[in-house]
């Protein structure tokens, strides 16, 4: 039997927020932060007025609204998945401006579920399989694995979900 344990959360400094201190379901919540999305020479996005999910034992998530995404940088791909909370999420296709090709590398959610309506125009992108992703001018370093679309910064501790480690828990 797989001894399984909650792990034991990092400590907080100042001006630091837990992953253990986020709800479940996820808190969807408005950032004012710089964001910025660089991929195959140039920017993908920018913007200050994203979203962030913020659950339980996860990096938050952000989520950029498409009239701040490049015109040119996100293409329809036939994958689709479900989230308990948020509904069928739809995935895209980043293409760069050097014509590099990062498949499926971001989702949307065209029609969540209530409680989450002001994604509908938004999409989240996986920051591991971007150039370079800022959040007030701070390289946001990814989460491990590619399950997760967490954003970690020095403000947010863990340990997250998906990271290696001697513990069973996830």
């Amino acid at each position: 039997m797989t001894n399984r344990r909650r792990p034991r959360p990092d400590p907080v400094g100042p001006g630091q927020e837990s992953v253990w201190d986020y709800p479940r379901p996820p808190r969807l919540e408005r950032t004012s932060a710089h964001v910025v999305v660089e991929f195959g020479g140039g920017v993908v996005a920018d913007t200050t007025a994203a979203w962030r999910v913020l659950e339980t034992s996860h990096p938050p998530v952000y989520y950029l609204p498409l009239d701040d995404v490049d015109d040119h940088a996100l293409r329809p791909n036939p994958r689709t998945s479900f989230c308990e909370f948020k509904g069928r999420a739809a995935y895209v296709d980043v293409v760069g401006a050097d014509g590099r090709v990062e498949v499926a590398a971001g989702w949307t959610y065209p029609e969540p579920t209530a409680g989450y309506t002001p994604l509908t125009h938004t999409v989240a992108l996986y920051p591991a399989r971007m150039d370079r992703c800022l959040v007030d001018g701070e390289v946001v370093r990814a989460v491990q694995g590619d399950f997760y679309g967490g954003w970690v910064t020095d403000n947010v501790v863990g340990p997250f979900k998906g990271e290696a480690s001697g513990s069973t828990w996830w």
